[in-house]
């Protein structure tokens, strides 16, 4: 048995949505969940994309609000390439992954490797690097961590709902 747990706190769930906007609406109008801060992730804004071990351009929209300690994000693929398309495409929406806390991300990065656990997606964002993990055979579940530097600041947002 490990002696500390590899994730520390789960930060968010989230969600594959086919259409944004109308997630969100529903999610605030019908549940209270928000107020939602939504941003577009593409090439121009993230940097070092990578699918599966090979460099690969993707985009998605991005919402986000918490309930609580947790954030919920909802995202919608804006191409057909990224791990929230092929999600779509075989399970239509639902919960895409759990973002966890770890201690060390590049402690956390090589202990998945070693275990054979891949890298599903990657990139960095405002110089936050995420990382996706697909621990469906040992958890269930797909996995991200997140590196970001002590100087992180969460950008302005495209927009918000409600304004």
């Amino acid at each position: 048995m490990r002696d500390e747990p590899v994730f520390t706190k789960v930060l968010q769930v989230a969600v594959v949505v086919k259409d944004i906007a109308a997630s969100i609406r529903r999610y605030a109008d019908e549940y209270g969940i928000g107020p939602w801060e939504i941003y577009e992730l593409n090439p121009d804004t993230v940097e070092n994309m990578i699918i599966q071990g090979q460099p690969q351009k993707y985009a998605m929209k991005i919402a986000l609000a918490s309930i609580g300690e947790v954030e919920i994000e909802l995202i919608e693929p804006l191409c057909d390439k990224s791990i929230y398309a092929e999600f779509l495409r075989e399970h239509g929406e639902g919960i895409h992954h759990l973002a966890c806390d770890v201690k060390d991300y590049d402690g956390t990065k090589a202990f998945f490797k070693k275990k054979g656990n891949q890298i599903l997606q990657e990139g960095t964002w405002n110089g936050e690097t995420f990382t996706y993990f697909d621990n469906r055979q040992d958890l269930g579940i797909i996995t991200e961590i997140y590196k970001r530097p002590a100087e992180f600041e969460v950008p302005e947002p495209d927009s918000r709902y409600p304004e």
